[in-house]
């Protein structure tokens, strides 16, 4: 099921014709904001709470273009999670469920008087814990990846 279903804006579109890179940023950043109101972190949610989600890391993988008005779909699947982080992988689908792009994200809980990390609230944890979640043997394929060069033979 997706998170957040969208289009590529005119505006988002570069030079050479399809989405600019940032924009898939963009399109993961609407993804998290989302997955925080999936979770009962909207906006009444953060008040409520006095607490909110940061990104620590993420990494992104293109995978195919995105065009002008396309259809875009973003899915999440959680990787991992503790107390007060979560791991999370979103795919970035176009109308027929073709991958675009992924986005792999370190997030944490933070106490927004305090400015430090902090436990999930119990309620945001069950909402988490009913979330998708990667099976041992269904990890995702593009999850976990390092940038790098492959070694050269001498």
């Amino acid at each position: 099921m997706a998170l957040l279903e969208t289009r590529v804006a005119p505006q988002w579109v570069d030079y050479n014709g399809h989405m600019n890179d940032a924009e898939y940023a963009r399109v993961f950043s609407l993804g998290v904001e989302a997955l925080m109101d999936r979770i009962g972190l909207d906006e009444a949610g953060r008040r409520r709470h006095g607490y909110t989600i940061f990104t620590l890391e993420t990494h992104l993988c293109y995978r195919r273009e995105a065009h002008e008005d396309q259809p875009l779909a973003v899915e999440v699947t959680v990787l991992d999670r503790d107390a007060k982080r979560l791991h999370v992988f979103f795919t970035l689908l176009d109308a027929e469920g073709g991958l675009l792009a992924t986005s792999e994200q370190m997030l944490m809980g933070i106490d927004s008087e305090a400015g430090r990390p902090a436990p999930f609230p119990e309620d945001v944890a069950e909402a988490i814990a009913a979330l998708p979640t990667a099976a041992a043997e269904a990890w995702p394929e593009l999850a976990g990846r390092r940038i790098g060069l492959p070694p050269t033979r001498r």
